[in-house]
């Protein structure tokens, strides 16, 4: 994110801004500079082109808070040395809530939206979660492993992952711990031997979309009408409900044993969903994010109204 041009474009902008601003007010000038003149357009663009780097990177706008909290308290410190009011004033103003937005972010909730229908059928893509950052133990960055109050997520816990070998959050069922052999047969889980209990629910009507990549490099999204069986699933104290898509990933048993340190997650939407029985792979304790406790907003696509029926905790 830091090597993007978006970004450096943001940084140079604010940064031009903040000490053209801080010479200003020292020097108390009394002709406004073309930066000062326009201060407030430069440092809404330059803010813009920094949100959108970190949302086009899926970058961390914890480590963007902590640095811009720190950057106000140095310009504070710096109106008490030269005694100006002013900037004693302005950076107090931006200081306090730019550092309690980044408390209630890094270590409380941070909310996040789900990219992709791997979770259906209780979350959709477009919906807006509340992450529990301090489910796990308190971190300051994304992913690592947490110093204080630490705990391991749990059997069925909807957790967030930030996998190894894509920096963009996911969110998952935990299935499998560390040392657990998780089996799967004729799209059934079993853990240890054990077979998750699950009860039928109904059947629904669903639409793939699927991508077809001719030998010229177009892709082609086509829409697909498929069958889903929607299962009540336990595992351990969690119980969640799960979709089987009929005629979809058809495949013969298979059987993973979970390394030490690792975890084991699958989407809901079985026959759907990238995690660990595909590209995703163990998941390292490091690499997880938070837990989804809450369902907040839905909001499909820019152009679509949001809507609030769903809001409610996440099981």
């Amino acid at each position: 994110m830091i090597t993007d041009p978006l970004f450096l474009i943001g940084f140079i902008g604010m940064a031009l801004c903040l000490f053209a601003w801080i010479k200003f007010n020292i020097e108390e000038e009394d002709t406004e500079p073309f930066v000062i003149k326009y201060i407030s357009t430069i440092s809404f663009i330059s803010g813009i082109a920094i949100l959108l780097s970190i949302f086009n990177n899926s970058g961390d706008l914890g480590i963007v808070l902590l640095a811009g909290s720190i950057i106000a308290f140095i310009v504070m410190i710096l109106g008490y040395l030269f005694k100006n009011n002013e900037i004693i004033s302005t950076s107090r103003g931006y200081l306090i809530p730019i550092f309690l937005i980044f408390v209630l972010r890094t270590f409380l909730y941070e909310p996040y939206q789900i990219p992709s229908g791997s979770m259906e059928p209780q979350l959709k893509k477009g919906d807006f979660l509340l992450v529990n950052k301090f489910a796990y133990g308190i971190k300051v960055k994304r992913i690592g492993i947490p110093k204080l109050y630490r705990t391991d997520p749990q059997y069925g816990d909807p957790v967030v992952i930030i996998p190894p070998h894509n920096p963009v959050p996911y969110i998952k069922r935990l299935i499998g711990k560390p040392g657990d052999v998780v089996r799967i047969i004729n799209k059934q889980v079993y853990i240890n031997g054990e077979l998750l209990k699950r009860s039928f629910i109904e059947t629904e009507e669903v639409v793939l979309k699927k991508r077809y990549v001719y030998s010229s490099g177009k892709s082609v999204i086509t829409e697909i009408d498929a069958i889903g069986d929607l299962y009540s699933e336990q595992h351990d104290k969690s119980e969640y409900v799960i979709r089987n898509t009929r005629e979809e990933n058809e495949q013969f048993p298979q059987e993973w044993t979970v390394p030490e340190g690792h975890y084991f997650v699958m989407g809901d939407n079985r026959d759907n969903s990238n995690d660990s029985t595909k590209d995703v792979g163990f998941v390292p304790r490091e690499n997880f994010f938070g837990r989804a406790d809450y369902l907040w907003m839905t909001w499909e696509c820019w152009t679509c109204i949001p809507t609030f029926k769903k809001v409610g905790k996440i099981k």
